[in-house]
């Protein structure tokens, strides 16, 4: 176990373990207990029309029964308190699903500014969130007769053991697979019946040290470390969860003028030459030694078999990156070139400097929306 947001979270499962669990997840199929993200419902007459007032993706893009990854600026310095999952559910109810340390504060900021008729609600205590993720999650989901294939970030909601089960294709990990928000008085029997269902096919329960591994490899960012209220979505390039045409939302104005004039720093990918794994908070340094970012997340990539990582490195240098292309051979690992620089960076990696090129995530090719 591990302390992660306040909870105290599976790092890895006995028997398995991050390389195992991880390898599961991008061949067969992964089991996440996820409960610890936060749930709050905002719900009343013209619910949706304000939270798309707040938030800065546009959920005028999206029709009931969809998702949509978005974010919650700060007002006045554009950055992120969080980014989340919005459900739409109609005109009149929006569910939000934020990550679990900043729930209090998405839910507190959104009802310190709601109209009377609107009223929002924190249930982060009454749901639990189980991630179902890989190739063979449609078998595993299909053996308890629960829905699969509808489009990626759509959802439906089906009865299971008595209770609403909301079943959503969306996930962590850049595999094809759902996420289950099932309320926690039947959590225990359905994370029981997945397990069982899917033995099957090969799956495994997971914990965070395989959610962060995946994650990684996609260059999905981790809120506290890759975003937060000192980087805004401009720098980590999230601009295409931002709706620039809206009239209104968190951080318009201070996200619009950074767009305009361009960000001093970008988030990039890191990709290494040698054996260094990139760990958070390590400077990064060009040739000549002087320091021209930070990295925000890294690990040592299962898939590629070397060390990965993102970092908020200077504009210039960012500018430079170029895609991680990754090829797809069913049951193979998946390489990636890396990508071709002018020039490297480098990390200091515990007193070595070690040789790092600048890409564009993802490492590995995603199968998340496959048909």
């Amino acid at each position: 176990m591990a302390a992660f947001g306040g909870w105290e979270m599976p790092l890895e499962y006995s028997g398995g373990g991050v390389l195992k669990e991880h390898t599961a997840v991008r061949e067969r199929v992964g089991l996440f207990d996820v409960s610890h993200l936060g749930k709050a419902m905002v719900q009343g007459p013209g619910a949706a029309a304000y939270v798309n007032r707040c938030l800065t993706n546009d959920l005028a893009r999206i029709t009931a029964g969809q998702a949509q990854y978005t974010l919650c600026c700060d007002d006045g310095t554009g950055g992120v308190v969080d980014d989340l999952i919005a459900y739409l559910r109609g005109d009149d109810a929006v569910f939000l699903i934020p990550n679990a340390a900043n729930t209090g504060e998405v839910v507190g900021r959104l009802a310190a500014t709601a109209p009377d008729e609107i009223e929002v609600v924190n249930r982060h205590r009454d749901y639990a969130v189980l991630a179902v993720q890989g190739t063979n999650s449609d078998e595993v989901l299909s053996e308890l007769h629960l829905p699969v294939g509808h489009a990626y970030m759509s959802f439906l909601e089906v009865p299971f053991a008595g209770e609403p089960l909301i079943v959503c294709r969306t996930g962590y990990t850049g595999e094809r697979g759902y996420e289950l928000v099932v309320p926690n008085t039947a959590a225990g029997e359905l994370w029981d019946a997945l397990l069982s269902v899917g033995q099957e096919y090969g799956i495994l329960p997971c914990g965070l040290g395989a959610r962060d591994t995946l994650r990684t490899e996609m260059g999905y960012p981790l809120h506290g470390q890759d975003i937060s209220l000192e980087v805004t979505p401009v720098q980590a390039r999230l601009g295409w969860a931002v709706g620039w045409k809206k009239p209104e939302f968190w951080g318009r104005e201070a996200l619009t003028a950074e767009k305009a004039s361009g960000p001093t720093r970008s988030l990039v990918g890191l990709s290494a030459h040698g054996r260094g794994i990139p760990r958070p908070h390590m400077d990064v340094v060009d040739a000549d030694g002087q320091v021209v970012g930070r990295v925000t997340s890294g690990t040592f990539s299962p898939t590629l078999r070397r060390g990965i990582g993102l970092a908020l490195v200077r504009a210039d240098l960012a500018a430079t990156a170029t895609p991680a292309r990754a090829s797809r051979a069913p049951g193979a690992n998946r390489e990636s070139d890396g990508g071709v620089l002018d020039g490297l960076v480098y990390v200091d990696v515990r007193g070595r400097r070690e040789a790092f090129t600048l890409t564009r995530p993802p490492f590995v090719d995603t199968s998340v929306r496959d048909s």
